[in-house]
């Protein structure tokens, strides 16, 4: 067994009492240096960081989500790209209780009934759901086509509207 004196001390030699002593009057100097100085500094903002880019970057949308903004000219677009582009930002996810794409329990009381009454509530906005999923480019036929698309993912067997022909150029 060993016994513990309770007046030794853990300072044992003369180097470890001056490293002990200087370190008792240098620590609460550099304490007092540091806080002058957090007292007394002025804080100083980059200039750059009020220049319109750097504004703009700061307050932009953190999701990233645009809507509108179409890839192809209007009425061109099909339905799967519609339906990527604009409809899956609420219906992948089942936002807000919109049905779930490619989830038939969901899209069995919608499809019932009839396509002229899904296109109805897609034109017009249904829930929190916007007019047209709030892409106000949408035509007619590009938003029968995004409504097709998503119905018959979940099991219907509606006819998708085909895409008009492209424009030949004139010589």
């Amino acid at each position: 067994m060993s016994t513990h004196d309770e007046h030794s001390s853990f300072i044992k030699t003369p180097q470890q009492l001056i490293v002990v002593v200087l370190a008792a009057f240098i620590m609460p100097i550099i304490a007092i240096i540091l806080l002058v100085q957090l007292v007394t500094g002025r804080p100083s903002a980059d200039a750059a960081a009020m220049t319109p880019e750097k504004i703009a970057e700061r307050i932009k949308p953190v999701s990233g989500i645009e809507m509108g903004a179409p890839a192809a000219a209007p009425g061109a677009r099909g339905g799967e790209a519609i339906v990527k582009s604009t409809c899956a930002v609420c219906h992948q996810a089942g936002v807000a209780k919109a049905p779930k794409i490619g989830d038939k329990a969901d899209w069995a009381p919608y499809v019932q009934t009839g396509l002229s009454a899904l296109l109805q509530n897609a034109a017009k906005g249904k829930g929190a759901m916007p007019p047209k999923g709030g892409d106000a480019s949408l035509t007619d036929a590009e938003l029968t086509r995004a409504v097709v698309f998503m119905a018959n993912s979940a099991g219907a067997n509606f006819k998708e509207p085909a895409a008009p022909a492209a424009k030949k150029k004139s010589k």
